[in-house]
């Protein structure tokens, strides 16, 4: 995580939350930060037309909090802070500042100010040092806010009410809770989510590696900043490193590698400026104590290395900025953005591959070494418990379909259809794409009750009345919704032999003769050792397995599928479609 290198720092540190929000405690706990939580009794009283922006009210009642619980640990506990973190989260809607709401009535006039249109949520943040000097409390302040930009439908009458009754709205402020029932109003987030829930955890990440790990004089100024952490930022951050203000460590430091390899011990060549050659041979010691050198450098293994970083960055002359490929695939917030899908796999996949060699052993997937527990269903999976985590593995799954979802759609000529059925379509990335290629297309994405409770904030925005319905279900247990055509994506690969009987046979059973199946999948070639990225996602899933295209048509022909076609997209999923027999077969 992005606070590991900053919690070696914090972690003989006494760091107090003022707040008792259980959604900042949750936010914070689940990055492995250490803390006590000490709810401030600063009165929320300050005068809001006296600041000339609403952030600047955010930041103030923060440091208030912050500051009130510091003095109150110093001079009532007899216990002085290290480090205390004050926030306050409000929505705005044209320059009125709305807080939580004193009543249901209140709850009301909020909700209908919202209603429709965009507004914006700020949470200031303070980050207050404490020390005790001739028992006399000394405090340094840091603080900061984030915006999100946040879009409701119009909400009816008799939604609005509901909601409120469900008491949800009660402490939250703006009247909603966008991580929970609040959900269903919102039509789409632009920015952080966190923020909206109520602390923004990926600029206090920032903050604090600017706090404790300030850039060296000379450095390289960075000309786009996301929550991706560039590596100037987190490369060298270890618990072990020496403290980034003593300049002369690092100057001694850099000499000791050239482009992070190591050049101690080693034969040095010359280096050809802006390609990825050998610079050194290291040594190696035999069995027998005789130093020897490989016959090649591992220029494969040095390019996986450094990988990350020549896609970060580039340099025009004197100035670097972010690769054309970086602003398209890793920053969040662009529309084919693989940020999200990066983040899954070092969350959980990374860990599935340490234990690699037992996968391969015993061909099984490595959950219960990785996790200490075994799982049937990725997103039913207790590492998936709460809204945000499941917003994140959503999010990585949106990214994926945003990449593919174009070549999918485009296989195959699809229009003598006019009922769709996604079934496990999460977001409904594939399904839009199949409505801007045929527009009188009928389709319904089927997933999961806790997916399709958070999918407003992935939809299209600007799109009032969406063509795209989605119903919640659960495809194994539900009746399922009647189509022309149903679809299949990264769905059967992860399934055992009994649940893939159980569904296409479910499939089967409500198919008209000419109606369909489309599949997407990566198709193997026949000696399943093609395309490599197949074979190696194998290693991570739970019960299933990759398939060749033979055995993809076997498996749809085994359940009354025919005439099917297979079309190799060269994108991450291939296509695969069939038609269940007519009365002529």
């Amino acid at each position: 995580m992005v606070l590991n290198p900053v919690i070696g720092k914090l972690v003989s540190k006494r760091v107090v939350l003022a707040s008792a929000s259980p959604r900042r405690q949750e936010i914070l706990t689940n990055v492995g930060l250490r803390f006590e939580v000490v709810p401030s009794w600063f009165k929320e009283t300050l005068e809001k037309s006296s600041f000339a922006a609403p952030y600047e009210y955010a930041i103030e009642t923060a440091k208030q909090k912050a500051l009130e619980v510091a003095n109150r640990m110093h001079l009532k506990h007899l216990r002085t802070p290290d480090i205390v973190i004050g926030a306050d989260t409000i929505v705005t809607v044209g320059k009125q500042i709305l807080e939580k709401p004193v009543d249901k009535q209140d709850a009301y006039k909020m909700l209908s100010r919202l209603s429709g249109k965009e507004h914006s949520v700020f949470t200031g943040v303070a980050i207050v040092h404490c020390s005790s000097k001739d028992n006399h409390l000394e405090t340094e302040v840091t603080d900061f806010y984030e915006e999100t930009k946040v879009k409701f439908a119009e909400l009816s009458e008799e939604l609005l009410w509901e909601y409120i009754h469900s008491g949800e709205p009660m402490d939250k402020a703006g009247g909603y809770g966008i991580q929970a029932l609040g959900g269903m109003l919102v039509e789409y987030v632009h920015g952080d989510f966190l923020n909206v829930v109520g602390f923004p955890l990926n600029h206090f990440c920032k903050k604090l590696a600017e706090l404790y790990y300030p850039p060296l004089k000379h450095t390289i100024q960075h000309v786009k900043h996301d929550s991706i952490p560039s590596v100037e930022t987190f490369e060298n951050l270890s618990d072990g490193e020496s403290d980034s203000s003593n300049p002369m460590q690092h100057k001694s430091a850099n000499k000791l590698e050239r482009n992070g390899v190591p050049l101690s011990g080693a034969i040095h060549t010359p280096v050809n400026s802006g390609s990825i050659k050998p610079v050194c041979t290291v040594a190696v010691e035999n069995q027998s104590g005789v130093m020897e050198y490989p016959a090649k450098f591992p220029s494969k293994i040095v390019e996986l290395m450094d990988g990350f970083r020549a896609s970060k960055v580039k340099k025009q002359k004197y100035r670097y900025s972010n690769t054309d490929s970086a602003n398209t695939y890793l920053v969040s917030d662009r529309e084919y953005s693989l940020h999200g899908y990066i983040i899954h796999c070092n969350d959980r996949l990374w860990h599935l591959f340490t234990h690699l060699e037992a996968a391969v052993k015993e061909g099984t997937m490595q959950t219960h070494q990785a996790f200490g527990k075994e799982t049937e269903d990725l997103f039913q999976d207790s590492c998936y418990h709460s809204v945000e985590a499941k917003q994140r593995f959503m999010t990585a799954m949106h990214s994926i379909a945003k990449l593919t979802a174009r070549d999918v759609a485009t296989s195959f000529d699809l229009s003598p259809f006019r009922s769709v059925c996604d079934l496990g379509g999460c977001t409904g990335v594939l399904a839009h794409e199949l409505v801007q290629k045929y527009p009188n297309l009928n389709i319904t994405v089927f997933d999961l009750p806790d997916v399709i409770a958070n999918v407003s904030c992935f939809q299209p925005s600007g799109q009032h009345i969406t063509p795209v319905m989605f119903t919640a279900g659960d495809f194994f247990k539900d009746n399922l919704p009647e189509a022309d055509l149903y679809i299949l994506s990264l769905i059967l690969h992860d399934l055992n032999d009994e649940k893939i009987h159980i569904l296409l046979s479910k499939i089967s059973s409500i198919c008209k003769p000419g109606s369909a199946l489309l599949l997407a999948e990566i198709v193997l070639d026949e000696e399943k050792t093609h395309p490599p990225r197949a074979v190696l996602q194998s290693l991570s899933m739970t019960e299933g397995k990759q398939r060749s295209g033979s055995e993809y048509k076997q498996l749809l022909e085994k359940y009354g599928f025919t005439n099917v076609q297979i079309k190799i997209t060269g994108n991450i999923l291939d296509a695969i479609l069939g038609f269940k027999k007519t009365s002529a077969h």
